[in-house]
């Protein structure tokens, strides 16, 4: 075999390992997808990797809904809230708790209620979901919303 096809076989097996290696790490930022009924759902972003591949996933799911806790300056992001979507009707179509600042769902086109409840505070949005076009809720709380009194 000649040097130059060594050096070209060389270099191809080395980039398909980094290139398994960053796909490899891709797939391991994104939380597990888990599914209620007929509908899919992730939630995450704690830390910078997680939540800039949520982000990034956001795209390809029909709701996105963020969570954050408003303080003097800015909102901080925000964990373990209760989730709850209804569609039209009224029916509960995801009750799910929130592991993170971000819950992506899977949901069929059409109107729901959102209501997020953190530390007994329940905050509502109405969201449409259509066909191509993702929707996003944020739910921001007042500040001091979570914290325990000593």
């Amino acid at each position: 075999m000649s040097k130059v096809i060594r050096k070209t076989a060389r270099a191809t097996a080395l980039g398909s390992l980094l290139l398994g290696g960053v796909l490899a790490q891709a797939a391991t930022t994104l939380p597990p997808v888990h599914t209620i009924g007929h509908v899919q759902y992730l939630s995450g972003g704690i830390g910078k990797d997680e939540s800039q591949a949520i982000e990034n996933a956001s795209k390809h799911w029909p709701l996105t809904l963020e969570f954050a806790v408003q303080n003097k300056e800015h909102a901080d992001s925000t964990a373990d809230v209760k989730v709850v979507v209804h569609d039209a009707k009224g029916h509960a179509t995801l009750q799910a708790t929130a592991t993170g600042p971000f819950l992506l769902a899977k949901l069929a086109p059409g109107h729901y209620t959102v209501d997020a409840t953190l530390a007994g505070k329940t905050l509502h949005e109405k969201v449409v979901v259509k066909h191509g076009h993702p929707a996003k809720a944020v739910f921001t709380w007042p500040a001091g919303t979570g914290e325990s009194r000593s």
